[in-house]
């Protein structure tokens, strides 16, 4: 619900859904659960349930209000494809983004299987950009899933990266991700993870992007990889008369 982030990939957040729950080994230490219950302990309206998933269909229009165009992340605090979301809303969500087409909207999912089920069903403009969670070689079927969608650009967040990811599928693929985890009990991640991901995608001339290394990884901090930011995004520009008058 900000109209800024503190994420390094994204500008601001759209989160017309709260709450989810967990399905792989990434939400161990989910850091939008632990905000959810902080912010429903503080007594804050949007979180009266907690991690509980939760429309909000007040703030559907909320990227109709900003007519500076932006890079939004939507639903950083929830997932637009839980199975307790819906498809009437999804649709009104994704309508929104057709919409409000002078921004970019990138979603980012776990459950790829509903993902792939309902693309039939819904609208892609070239302005969202679709993207799974795989935190190692165990959730490769999310991305083999994301080759189907048809998005303008599909990405993979590898975050926290918690094993190698061996082969994964390039094919359909247009950004790549790759993070440590952070908080409280942060998992480690191998330099020799990290490496072989940049390398394959410098191979197959994919943009990548290293976001941390995460609480664990005393020996590296902060965003360097051998001594090199690594920023990279996709070859996106939505074209400038489409963007709407105002600031």
């Amino acid at each position: 619900m900000s109209a800024t982030s503190k994420i390094e990939w994204t500008c601001a957040s759209w989160n017309p859904i709260t709450g989810c729950d967990r399905v792989s080994a990434g939400c161990a230490h989910c850091y939008a659960e632990r905000m959810a219950r902080r912010l429903q302990r503080i007594g804050q309206a949007k979180y009266k349930n907690g991690f509980k998933v939760t429309l909000h269909p007040d703030l559907l229009d909320m990227p109709l209000k900003w007519k500076k165009p932006r890079h939004i992340f939507v639903n950083s605090m929830s997932d637009i494809f839980h199975k307790h979301v819906p498809l009437d809303f999804i649709r009104r969500i994704f309508d929104i983004m057709q919409k409000a087409d002078w921004h970019t909207y990138q979603i980012l999912t776990k459950r790829s299987e509903r993902m792939l089920k309902l693309a039939p069903r819904l609208p892609w403009p070239p302005n969202v950009w679709m993207g799974v969670t795989a935190e190692s070689s165990q959730q490769v079927f999310r991305m083999c899933h994301l080759q189907q969608v048809p998005a303008t650009v599909r990405f993979v967040s590898m975050e926290p990266l918690l094993g190698p990811m061996g082969e994964f599928p390039i094919e359909n693929v247009d950004w790549v991700i790759v993070g440590g985890e952070s908080g409280p009990e942060a998992r480690p991640m191998e330099k020799s993870w990290v490496i072989e991901i940049r390398n394959r995608c410098h191979r197959n001339n994919i943009p990548f992007f290293f976001k941390q290394w995460g609480g664990f990884n005393r020996k590296e901090s902060g965003c360097l990889l051998d001594g090199k930011y690594y920023h990279q995004m996709p070859e996106y520009k939505i074209p400038s008369a489409e963007l709407p008058l105002g600031i």
